[in-house]
């Protein structure tokens, strides 16, 4: 946690953006959000598979956070970089308390897995074996399934001499073995590393006659364990432990790279053994051992985590289900305007259509998409790809479109992290079918979510566009929170067109006339409606301000809000994860109110409000608050102008968000979030239920 020193009532803008007493640490906040996702496997609110998905969902959230965000201070630090955070705390630091913070949510993480989620799972004949709770009943069976399917694919690696120790890939299982006894060659082996078999399935169901029909699961890493001794013949092993590494899997690519695609391939590999940044390893291992592993991967004893289970809780997903323990299904609704799917060039002429997912259904776009493909009017289509993946519908019908004839664009970043190679592929595909593929603009990711499509019309060109929050992609649609704008506003799909233009030809920056987009002039008009909105407070009128973000890090923004706040604006942030700012200081800050909503569908939508003297200025972008966002991203802000649409987000994107008094959680003076719970015979209000039951299908959440 970040050290609380008194505000002063007079900082300076340049302080607020270089001081602990006004800035949270990013890390420690993302890693705050990490504990709130973990706290959901706990709430028996949510049905028990539900509650094991948020287990496993803050596992793999953990594994990213030290992949990317303590692997980065690691590097400044082995590389003894100068930064200036905003905080102002050194990376050391950051590193210890991120340690301490870690280790007791990691203490946690399996004490819910083996105390309260693995017995509730037995109670509905769910059962997963481990290697101290083998039964007598189960040897022949692990015998059997060891030999036939472990031994002729497991390759144990000696350590001596001639045997150094191995390359581990990133994330992967391994055991390191203590031995007694000399080999085939008379040498006397102590140590030997056997890496699982990645080929092989982590956990495996046991058959119906050993377990009288219910569902019972064996690891991989029990089976090795029972029969790890028969990988050193003539030798004993005196034991065993599992482990893990976790390395630095950000990439890095040079700016005067001749070839995107080839440069990020080459770089792919390498991400497998980048710098170690953690080891996690069985709690039964011995000092020494630890001490031994923490040698071979350059760590110090704060990077060592010792777990009581599986060292990779991600792999626990299985074919089982039981859908009474899984949340209510929900499917989603496509708008009433749009159900005729051959009329939705006749509809979007007549109004717009505003989608928020996962509570609309994603497929409109992709209808919009495939009339387009097939229509003969249809001249053109554009589109940002950020992740969508090969399998995907929109891809599937972008081909079939560059097949029929049209001129498809795509505008594909090969650089979203962890899905680079699966972008390539798309890539690939659309550029075989006959589409344009552009890989963005070196050095800024293109995140922008936009579509444009030409169709001629009683003899002329008319556009059509969509905007979103969220990527194309119908998976996320159905679990992340976000909007969609479906429209013909000449002025805006003028925008999007030149935007576009400044992606594929690379001429000069264009004036826009509705939209803001970065790194241009998304961030200065940001301060601009702040500063409108500090200046109205400041002229005795009301002043509100209601932003929802995925995160709040920009450090002129934040400085931006403690002087709105001082001016009187009324401030709420919805922030789902990582927010610097820190709220309710008297003097500085004491207007703002920061929650967060971690619920059954992950809230992605980006939102911003602000009062304007009555006239309701509503912002949907596809842009954090982030620097990264606003300074080395390509991103578009986009106006809802329509009277109905905008009182639908406020009303229900934003204000119901404010009442929900069950998945909120709220940021106080320090540094702490806590969970709020309705008050005595105040009425439960669940912002994403809400959503739901308004379109009249039955749910929970």
């Amino acid at each position: 946690m970040t050290q609380i020193m008194p505000a002063s009532k007079n900082l300076s803008s340049t302080e607020f953006q270089h001081s602990s007493s006004s800035y949270i640490n990013r890390e420690i906040s993302l890693l705050e959000f990490h504990k709130r996702v973990l706290a959901q496997a706990k709430d028996k609110n949510h049905p028990l598979l539900e509650r094991l998905n948020f287990l496993i969902i803050f596992s793999r959230n953990l594994d990213e956070f030290f992949e990317i965000r303590v692997a980065g201070l690691m590097k400044q630090i082995d590389f003894k970089t100068i930064t200036s955070a905003p905080d102002g705390i050194p990376n050391e630091v950051i590193i210890e308390q991120i340690s301490a913070s870690a280790h007791l949510a990691i203490q946690e993480q399996y004490d819910t897995l083996n105390h309260i989620l693995l017995p509730e799972l037995e109670n509905y004949g769910v059962k997963f074996i481990q290697y101290h709770n083998i039964l007598e009943k189960h040897l022949d069976w692990i015998k059997h399934y060891f030999f036939k399917q472990v031994q002729p694919v497991v390759t144990p690696i000696s350590l001596d001499p001639a045997h150094p120790f191995p390359r581990l890939v990133n994330k992967s299982l391994n055991f390191i073995v203590t031995l007694e006894g000399k080999d085939a060659f008379g040498r006397q082996i102590e140590l030997a590393i056997v890496p699982a078999p990645r080929s092989l399935p982590r956990v495996v169901r046991l058959p119906d006659e050993l377990t009288g029909g219910e569902e019972h699961y064996i690891l991989l890493s029990a089976i090795i364990q029972q029969h790890i001794s028969d990988l050193f013949p003539g030798m004993t092993a005196t034991g065993c432990y599992q482990f893990r590494v976790t390395r630095n899997a950000d990439l890095t690519l040079a700016e005067d790279v001749d070839d995107l695609a080839v440069a990020l391939k080459d770089e792919l590999s390498s991400r497998r053994f980048g710098r170690a940044v953690r080891l996690e390893i069985a709690d039964n291992c011995p000092h020494s051992i630890n001490h031994y592993l923490l040698e071979q991967f350059d760590l110090d004893p704060q990077h060592l985590y010792q777990v009581n289970g599986p060292v990779n809780l991600t792999r626990l997903i299985t074919n089982f289900d039981i859908p009474e323990l899984r949340f209510k299904p929900y499917q989603a609704v496509i708008p009433k305007a749009l159900r005729n799917s051959n009329k939705i060039f006749e509809v979007l002429t007549k109004q717009d259509v505003l989608l928020h997912h996962p509570f609309d259904s994603f497929k409109p776009v992709i209808n919009l998409l495939r009339e387009s493909a097939q229509d003969p009017n249809v001249l053109a289509i554009k589109q940002t790809l950020y992740r969508s993946g090969p399998d995907s519908e929109i891809v599937q019908v972008l081909a079939e479109a560059a097949r029929n004839g049209k001129e498809v664009t795509a505008i594909i970043e090969l650089r979203a992290r962890f899905d680079e190679e699966s972008n390539i592929t798309v890539a690939n595909i659309l550029q075989e079918a006959g589409a344009v593929v552009v890989y963005g603009i070196v050095g800024y990711k293109t995140h922008a979510k936009m579509i444009l499509i030409v169709r001629r019309e009683a003899g002329k060109l008319k556009r059509y566009v969509h905007l979103g929050t969220g990527n194309y992609h119908a998976g996320n649609a159905r679990m992340y929170t976000d909007y969609g704008l479906l429209t013909t506003h000449e002025e805006i799909c003028e925008d999007v067109h030149k935007i576009f233009q400044e992606l594929t030809g690379m001429g000069k920056l264009l004036k826009l006339k509705k939209l803001f987009h970065a790194p241009f002039t998304l961030h200065a008009q940001l301060l601009h409606l702040i500063e409108q909105e500090t200046a109205h407070a400041k002229a005795g009128k009301k002043a509100r301000i209601i932003i929802k973000v995925n995160a709040l890090t920009e450090p002129k923004l934040i400085s931006a809000l403690y002087t709105a706040s001082q001016a009187g604006v009324k401030i709420d942030l919805i922030i789902r994860s990582i927010c610097c700012l820190r709220p309710q200081i008297q003097g500085l800050s004491e207007n703002i109110r920061v929650r967060s909503i971690v619920g059954r569908y992950l809230e992605h939508t980006r939102v911003y409000y602000f009062y304007n003297d009555g006239q309701d200025e509503l912002y949907c972008a596809s842009a954090d608050w982030m620097g990264r966002n606003l300074f080395s991203r390509v991103e578009t802000c986009f106006p809802i102008e329509d009277k109905k649409l905008k009182k639908q987000i406020i009303d229900y994107g934003l204000l119901s968000y404010l009442k929900d008094n069950v998945r909120a959680w709220e940021l106080d003076a320090n540094d702490q979030w806590h969970a709020i719970n309705p008050k005595a015979a105040e009425e439960v209000h669940i912002a994403q239920q809400v959503l739901m039951q308004q379109r009249t299908l039955p749910t929970t959440a």
